[in-house]
């Protein structure tokens, strides 16, 4: 969320809620004898315990100047000679000053608040804008989007809850802090995000479900809140077109890392890599010169791709098309469509596969001449078996084709 968009949410959050009154004493902000505002701390009295009287604690303050404060308010029972500091909170009837050890440490918190810092506040209620907290006895405010990083979180659970925010603004003039517990969750996520990407390395194998999918691939959870993309084309060694045909939200897939950047920010996957490689196979299924039956998979202006294996595509170029010259791809091919071709060149080790619709003559495959001139060779070779057939037989044969 940027710095405007922020700023002006937490105007609207904070419509018609009054930080400076819900918390504010009327001393807080009066100003001292030199025309200065008093700061809060100003209130903090150092004191030295001297007895406990019952429920009270005598502090001695200065000469002949005592106050109590309530056993209560420590954490166990003080010794004689223990220094504190208090807050004042008057004199009683005895004309002693009533004094508060849990307000001192309140007004400590308070002076040591800075943006960035993180605090324990407890969530006192809740309104339209957000929610309301106080850290120690000094009321907060956090904006509705600062709740949590869950879109779906339910605010009003956390009532009554102690919860570590951070400190987003504070203005001590007007008693006005903001806080985030949002900001503290995306930093222990990017700390467990650290942690679980320091033990991935390219290469190595993981189990993921399928979180999202785009029409450029899918995102895929690998645990720890790690994601990562699979690409369109990572996704399988055959090519895909849409991506929700081959995977579903929520699926289990096996992928393999290819990339980390950004410190985890962005990690590539691949699916494919741990399919078998087709191309291993190609040596052994295809040679030059052999024919094979494929379907059309891409048109691009300078030629066809053909699928002559599954996963494995072959250029047909615009120059090998037919006998004639080609000006628009798409009114001799479409995408589909089976064809029939020569494997014209077979380079596995760039994964490279040139195909042709000519026979060796120059001639469409399957046309009357390519079968002629198919014959014709095989009678002419002196190394090739008998066909039961003679040179005037083929020309025989050709003329009447002709006719």
């Amino acid at each position: 969320m940027s710095n405007d968009s922020l700023d002006k949410e937490i105007e609207d959050a904070l419509n018609g809620v009054d930080l400076q009154a819900l918390g504010a004493r009327p001393e807080d902000d009066s100003p001292s004898a030199g025309g200065k505002r008093r700061s809060k701390s100003d209130d903090l009295m150092p004191g030295t315990v001297s007895g406990i009287s019952g429920d009270d604690v005598v502090i001695d303050l200065g000469p002949r100047m005592q106050g109590i404060c309530a056993l209560t308010e420590f954490d166990e029972p003080p010794a004689v000679g223990q220094e504190f500091r208090f807050m004042n909170r008057g004199r009683d009837d005895d004309d002693l000053w009533i004094l508060s050890l849990r307000g001192a440490k309140d007004l400590e918190v308070w002076e040591q608040l800075e943006v960035g810092s993180h605090t324990k506040a407890r969530v006192t209620g809740q309104n339209q804008g957000g929610l309301t907290l106080k850290i120690g006895g000094n009321e907060a405010f956090m904006p509705m989007s600062q709740v949590s990083i869950q879109r779906d979180v339910d605010a009003s659970s956390l009532l009554g809850e102690t919860i570590v925010c951070e400190v987003m603004e504070i203005d001590r003039s007007r008693n006005r802090v903001l806080l985030s517990r949002r900001r503290v969750e995306e930093g222990e996520r990017m700390v467990a995000l650290s942690e679980a990407v320091g033990n991935l390395t390219p290469g190595s194998k993981v189990k993921g479900k399928v979180t999202r999918i785009e029409a450029f691939g899918a995102f895929v959870n690998i645990g720890h809140g790690v994601e990562g993309l699979v690409h369109v084309s990572q996704i399988s060694r055959q090519r895909v077109e849409k991506v929700d045909e081959v995977l579903k939200v929520g699926q289990d897939v096996d992928a393999m890392i290819l990339e980390i950047k950004e410190g985890g920010k962005k990690i590539s996957l691949g699916m494919k890599q741990l399919e078998p490689d087709p191309w291993d196979e190609v040596p052994h299924r295809l040679s030059v010169d052999s024919q094979i039956t494929g379907k059309v998979t891409r048109l691009m202006d300078f030629g066809a791709f053909v699928e002559v294996m599954p996963g494995i595509e072959g250029l047909l170029h615009v120059s090998q098309i037919s006998t004639e010259r080609i000006q628009n791809i798409s009114r001799v091919l479409n995408v589909g469509q089976e064809v029939t071709v020569r494997v014209s060149a077979v380079d596995p080790g760039s994964q490279r596969i040139s195909l042709t619709r000519l026979d060796a003559r120059g001639a469409m495959i399957g046309s009357e001449d390519a079968v002629d001139n198919a014959d014709i060779q095989a009678a002419m070779n002196p190394s090739a078996k008998p066909l039961g057939t003679n040179l005037g037989d083929l020309f025989k044969k050709a003329l009447e084709n002709k006719k």
